[in-house]
């Protein structure tokens, strides 16, 4: 399904660029009732995401914030880091950044590691060497990228006041292989891809633009978009999920966030989850998360295939619920929900055994917990610190583990037999 990318269980962000946030069928935590979570925490400056490589080989994203602060350009880390320990293995020099966002990184299915950030797009060796660079023509931070199965690379500006414009780059030569696509607006969220198609959200609408190996660019899909904010008070969509023949995301996606999502909406009106047919984009439909006012979400919600389920949330007012999809996705029927429930990150969900893995950011500290996708039912919990609430990307790990990465650490959580007895 991601001919782009390297054939590793968790080779980019969300497991590949339909954003699916789902293991392989073959990985599984697997908890049983005598058993919970463990975990090995390593504080860092800002941690991103985690990737895999080859059997045994993490890739740790990192990058740098108090600069951004004083009005200097900002730069990313990249670290092979041992799958247990999490100590560092190999890692690269400082990477020319500027503008500071989270960026990404991704194998390549030539073997290399890739990682926008800023404005620069690097390419780097799997010892952490850096082979090339290049700098992205709009002085603003490039929100992360996606791989097509042509094997090109797919970046975008992070705008929310001037038009963005997707460039398409060459993997070897990091240089343009096409005029760059203006947008007809500025666009917040992720790039999402499927085979050869890229998918846009921008601040109102959503579009789709095909490669046209003929043409040698990208080809805006003149039958497929949809305003999803029409006149409404409703603030922009994030990332976007493609399962299946429907797509999904969510909207009110700005905020005041600096430490926790909790109270950091900016519009009135609450968050909604949005979903749309990639087939006909007049088939659409939008749902309330919660109904409160003030929602509002970083991140996409995520969608079991297999059981027609799909989870969305609405981190300011501390929401996590999930719903029955009916047929084409439609007639969204309430499964479970948990109130008072600090969800901000990306998710990640076990297909097989209906694991959900998500975080809760309680009090001066992140927690992480595994769900059945189900039921809602609590399976496990394990606190791994942190005064920020995480809202980037786990992975799934070699093992009956996984990684977490939050604002102020990078963690390991790992299938551990429960204590019994004693205090």
């Amino acid at each position: 399904m991601n001919a782009g990318y390297f054939p590793s269980p968790w080779p980019a962000e969300d497991g590949g660029p339909q954003r699916l946030q789902t293991a392989p069928v073959q990985a599984t935590l697997g908890l049983t009732d005598a058993e919970g979570l463990g975990a090995v925490v390593r504080r860092t400056c800002v941690s991103t995401m985690v990737v895999l490589g080859a059997p045994g080989e993490v890739f740790l994203l990192t990058h740098s914030v108090l600069r951004a602060h004083l009005g200097l350009p900002t730069t990313a880390c990249v670290e092979r880091i041992d799958p247990l320990s999490l100590r560092t293995i190999a890692a690269s020099p400082r990477l020319a950044g500027g503008p500071m966002w989270p960026g990404g990184m991704a194998l390549h299915r030539n073997g290399f590691l890739y990682v926008v950030y800023g404005r620069y797009i690097h390419r780097l060796d799997r010892h952490c060497h850096p082979l090339a660079q290049a700098r992205l023509p709009v002085d603003e931070p490039y929100n992360s990228f996606v791989v097509l199965d042509n094997g090109l690379i797919v970046t975008k500006n992070l705008s929310q006041k001037t038009v963005a414009h997707i460039r398409v780059l060459d993997a070897d030569t990091l240089q343009a292989v096409a005029p760059d696509v203006q947008l007809p607006e500025p666009s917040v969220a992720r790039l999402s891809a499927r085979g050869n198609t890229v998918y846009v959200v921008g601040l109102t609408t959503v579009w789709r633009y095909h490669w046209d190996p003929a043409l040698n660019a990208l080809q805006a899909d003149p039958d497929w978009q949809w305003n999803y904010i029409g006149h409404g008070p409703q603030s922009f969509g994030w990332d976007m999920v493609l399962a299946e023949d429907e797509a999904w995301f969510m909207d009110n996606g700005l905020h005041r966030y600096r430490y926790t999502m909790r109270g950091a909406g900016v519009v009135p009106t609450p968050n909604r989850l949005l979903r749309v047919s990639l087939t006909d984009a007049h088939a659409h439909q939008a749902t309330e998360v919660c109904g409160l006012p003030g929602g509002s979400v970083t991140n996409p919600p995520l969608v079991d295939v297999s059981r027609r389920l799909v989870v969305g949330f609405d981190s300011a007012n501390a929401c996590l619920r999930a719903w029955r999809m009916g047929q084409n996705g439609q007639d969204l029927t309430p499964l479970w929900a948990k109130n008072q429930w600090g969800c901000a990150s990306h998710m990640l969900l076990y297909p097989k055994t209906g694991e959900l893995v998500v975080n809760d950011h309680r009090r001066w500290g992140e927690e992480v917990v595994v769900l059945d996708i189900a039921t809602g039912a609590e399976k496990a919990r394990q606190r791994i610190g942190g005064l920020m609430q995480g809202v980037v990307f786990p992975s799934v790990g070699w093992g009956r583990d996984l990684y977490w990465c939050s604002m102020g650490c990078v963690a390991r959580l790992f299938a551990k037999p429960r204590e019994t007895g004693g205090r």
